[in-house]
């Protein structure tokens, strides 16, 4: 099998080329062609379609048969007239470089493809024809074969005789092969200098979908388009946007809007249906619209997916990130092979001790930092080969303990520092500011406490952590009205959210709900002090509102209390995370921008080049997810609180929490009470050392200042904004079809001027590469060890049971009956694992440049600008972390808040995968 196995450096950098910094970390095998998994040969192979228009160099080819034609009389085809006077004529040759799919890279097919004129190149003028104002357009020209390029891609080159033109402003692509080809780039030499297109696309060989338009690396606004491109601009844009109609095919790359209505499987199982996410009952973000057909049982749901769920092509991992994958998802279901095969026929039990949840780890095989193998076949190889040496040798010992950590899991970074830390107070109240889910914790700004849900239908909202509770958990140091005005009370609130699916949950087998307030008091040292807990029952037609307030306690029993009130709320702030901060806030609701970006913004628009590689592989996770994580039964369900209903508390909570302008990170912490704004206008944190805003306000900073040189540079004023056709339609279509349920909102922002778009650009940006960053890698490292970070809650309280003779005699046994089962965490710790890992040829925030912005010397200055930045925040925040006075990120058994360090994803000096740096884009 022959296959491209290096990234293109030396013809020309591709889309998601490496960074024009430097790094110490080397590209590998396959890094840039994007890969479809094998899939039925209906949908990847192809008619060759004849080829009688083209020429080759000079040639006629019929087919792979080639004829004489007279050069003199072709170059004549070519001439223009202008006034009476014939241009002379010059020639155009054209250097592409390409790749195959791997899946179909045999020794036959490379063969076929050097020898047939396969690949058609059509050259456009950016101007017009002066005296008939039509466009200015070569014929078709075969491309030959030319070479390898050292790097695993073949070179075909193409020489076309043609009039002074001017600039060449398009190149058209025909693909007449029998397999789809990458086209990685394309560099056009002609008289005025080399003109380069940064192609790094999948081009079919579907008849009627096999021509493809590219265009120069220098972007235009749609009033500044070459007018001899003009049409194509929008040709490119019509073809993406296709008509709404008929099932997607895997090849194709259109871009259209559906509703989440393929989460269920009715026509398996009538338990399976899920309500349709998306529309007036059940407000939600669209995803991207495959057509599949109808459910049987429900004409609502669209069926689920055979195979793969279809993406726009382009959106699929390469070949590299595939492999890497697939390889970190077999090696972590491997670490949960022991317990789930003993067992398979118990969902319910329980592990007998915190010891037996200790075994499921090795010891010492710590959660290193490093990139996934990127092809499995040979991970399993260089294992088999180290082990089959290891054993010439002698070492039968080290064979088996390479042997036995195949099927254990890596100790989780929180439980590598401290054994105990799931344990202590100073910890659970630590990790509200720096640990998995920084997002949620809030100031109390008024006693009582209230709810805002009905109390008809719920029972009283007013809280039990009254004042006077407060006052004597603090000692009395200040009473509790002072507390509330000098901004020392804290809460994590999921009262309002929870509360109407308790009863429903706890309907289903094996799992219970609360829902809980939990109250924290800041301490003059800066660190927060849990105070109380609030768990709540809402009243039913033959039950009462059940409630009841846990604190520190004094008492064993109290203690033991306090530990199982923590584990419910834990659960919560698991199920939250996942549900919410994480797959919510990031992954859903930047989907529809990815949707619209393509269907709006030309590929040579300046704001689409900017944004492009925030988008990159989060169609294709998201797809993922809906196939097996959020699925109905799957993972998420099965494992998670609040379980099947799940996806609707997310639908909930996007329904009366989410607003776009609030995702920005200062508005965000505004909101919550975490930052509130001085006289002179700046902002100040209401907990000074709150690592996750500390950092991330300067992330945000430097997003947001590059963003607005970029901006800056493109938009002279506010009405090349507010005229930007293309622009305009973009963020229309994100308000009233990416997120229709929400496109009567007062709060959407209005793109009228450069402070306007710099605002929306930095929260999108930010929202996909440090939020994401922020809540994704921290999850193995923190809920890896589970007692930590639970993910669901199986056990009621004993205090509302009565049943305390069970909790009187062994409390340890009603935790660890509380705590997930053996088999819930063979399915969430493979996941979690996977989730936190980086893949090979990850891309880097401030370090990955496109080659558009490198094309043009003032960006290439800005990025430069902005690249150091984000090096110097490095330090920083290595700074910060070795300063002891900030003691929610230095001290005994404190794992250092990491998780927005700007790297390159060198792994080499890292001692955490949290640090490897911040990915561009939602790729995992």
């Amino acid at each position: 099998m022959l296959t491209a196995t290096q990234p293109l450096r030396a013809v020309l950098p591709p889309r998601h080329g490496p960074s024009s910094f430097p790094s110490s970390g080397k590209a590998s095998a396959g890094l840039w062609a994007p890969r479809r998994g094998a899939v039925s040969s209906s949908k990847v192979r192809c008619t060759s379609v004849s080829v009688s228009q083209a020429v080759v160099n000079g040639q006629a080819a019929i087919g792979t048969v080639v004829a004489d034609v007279d050069q003199e009389r072709q170059a004549g085809l070519l001439l223009t007239r202008r006034g009476e006077v014939e241009l002379p004529v010059v020639t155009l040759k054209a250097t592409v470089t390409l790749r195959l799919n791997e899946e179909w890279s045999t020794t036959e097919k490379v063969a076929g493809m050097v020898h047939q004129p396969w690949l058609l190149l059509e050259f456009f003028s950016s101007e017009l024809d002066p005296k008939t104002g039509k466009e200015m357009r070569t014929q078709p020209h075969a491309a030959s074969y030319s070479r390898m390029d050292g790097a695993g891609s073949f070179v075909y080159e193409v020489t076309v005789p043609s009039s002074s033109f001017g600039d060449v402003g398009a190149v058209v692509v025909e693909n007449h092969y029998s397999s789809e080809v990458f086209i990685s780039g394309i560099e056009v030499q002609h008289p005025n200098g080399a003109v380069n297109f940064n192609c790094s696309s999948w081009v079919t060989c579907h008849a009627g979908y096999n021509k493809r338009i590219f265009f120069p690396l220098e972007s235009y606004l749609p009033s500044q388009t070459p007018e001899g491109v003009a049409r194509l601009r929008e040709m490119d844009l019509e073809a993406k946007r296709g008509d709404g109609h008929g099932e997607r095919m895997l090849w194709q790359r259109i871009y259209d809007y559906a509703v989440y209505n393929d989460l269920g499987d009715p026509d398996k199982s009538a338990s399976l249906r899920r309500p349709v996410l998306g529309g007036k009952e059940h407000p939600y973000p669209r995803r991207c619209r495959t057509g599949r057909p109808r459910c049987k049982a429900d004409p609502s749901s669209e069926t689920r997916a055979a195979g793969e769920i279809y993406v726009p092509r382009d959106e699929e991992f390469t070949a590299r990130k595939a492999g890497a994958f697939l390889t970190k998802k077999v090696t972590s279901t491997l670490s949960a092979f022991t317990t789930a095969q003993e067992v398979a026929g118990d969902r319910r039990r329980s592990f007998p001790s915190l010891a037996a949840i200790d075994a499921l780890y090795e010891d010492g095989y710590r959660n290193q930092p490093g990139q996934q193998p990127d092809n499995l076949n040979t991970y399993f190889t260089d294992l088999l080969e180290k082990q089959v040496e290891l054993l010439l040798k002698g070492e039968k010992e080290e064979v088996k303990e390479d042997i036995r950590k195949v099927f254990k899991f890596q100790t989780p970074e929180i439980h590598q520092k401290d054994k105990l830390a799931w344990f202590r107070d100073e910890e659970f109240a630590r990790e509200t500011l720096a640990g998995m889910n920084p997002l949620s914790i809030q100031l109390v700004t008024e006693l009582p406490i209230k709810s805002k849900l009905d109390e008809q239908t719920y029972g009283p909202g007013d809280s039990l952590i009254t004042k006077e509770l407060i006052e004597k958990q603090i000692n009395g140091v200040m009473t509790a009205d002072e507390a509330v005005a000098k901004k020392k009370l804290f809460m994590l609130d999921y009262y309002d959210m929870f509360l109407p699916y308790v009863h429903a949950v706890r309907e289903l087998e094996g799992t219970t709900l609360y829902a809980s307030r939990t109250v924290f008091f800041l301490e003059e040292e800066g660190t927060l002090r849990p105070v109380a807990i609030e768990l709540t029952r809402p009243k039913s037609p033959n039950m009462p509102q059940w409630r009841q307030v846990f604190t520190p306690g004094s008492s064993v029993a109290d203690s033991w209390l306090w530990q199982l009130a923590k584990a419910q709320v834990l659960a919560h702030d698991t199920g939250y995370h996942q549900l919410v901060s994480h797959w919510l806030r990031t992954h859903c609701c930047v989907e529809p921008y990815v949707i619209a970006a393509n269907r709006q913004l030309s590929q040579m628009h300046p704001i689409y080049r900017l944004l492009h590689p925030h988008f990159r592989f989060t169609m294709e996770i998201n797809a993922q997810a809906r196939a097996s994580l959020i699925n109905a039964d799957g993972v998420i369900e099965s494992s998670f609180s609040p379980g099947k209903y799940s996806m609707l508390l997310s639908s909930g909570v996007y329904d009366t929490f989410w607003e776009f302008d609030k995702e920005a990170l200062p508005a965000d912490l505004l909101r919550r009470g975490m930052a509130f704004q001085r006289d002179d206008g700046e902002l100040e944190l209401t907990i000074k050392d709150y690592p996750y805003a500390n950092d991330g306000l300067l992330i945000w900073d430097a997003i947001k200042d590059w963003v607005s040189e970029y901006v800056n540079h493109y938009y002279a004023a506010a009405s090349d904004i507010t005229g930007d056709k293309e622009l305009q339609l973009f963020w229309t279509e994100v308000r009233t079809r990416g997120h229709a349920d929400k496109r009567d909102e007062p709060w959407w922002p209005v793109l009228d001027s450069r402070e306007s778009l710099v605002q929306v650009l930095s929260t999108i940006i930010w929202v996909a590469s440090g939020h994401h960053a922020a809540v994704n890698f921290p999850q193995y490292p923190y809920a890896g060890y589970f007692p930590n970070h639970p993910t669901t809650a199986r056990r009621n309280m004993p205090t509302e049971t009565g049943d305390m003779r069970a909790f009187l005699e062994d409390p340890e046994k009603v935790l660890l009956d509380t705590f997930p089962s053996q088999y819930q965490s063979t399915l969430a710790l493979p996941v979690l694992n996977l989730l936190s890992s980086h893949s090979a040829g990850e891309e880097y925030l401030g370090v990955h440049s496109e080659p558009a912005w490198m094309a043009d010397a003032e960006m290439r200055a800005a990025f430069e600008r902005f690249n150091g930045r984000m090096m110097d925040i490095a330090e920083t925040i290595d700074r910060r972390n070795k300063d002891p006075a900030l003691k929610n990120r230095k001290g005994p058994g404190v794992v250092p808040y990491v998780q927005l360090k700007p790297n390159y994803g060198d792994f080499k000096d890292m001692t955490s995968v949290m640090e490897m740096g911040i990915p561009t884009s939602i790729s995992i």
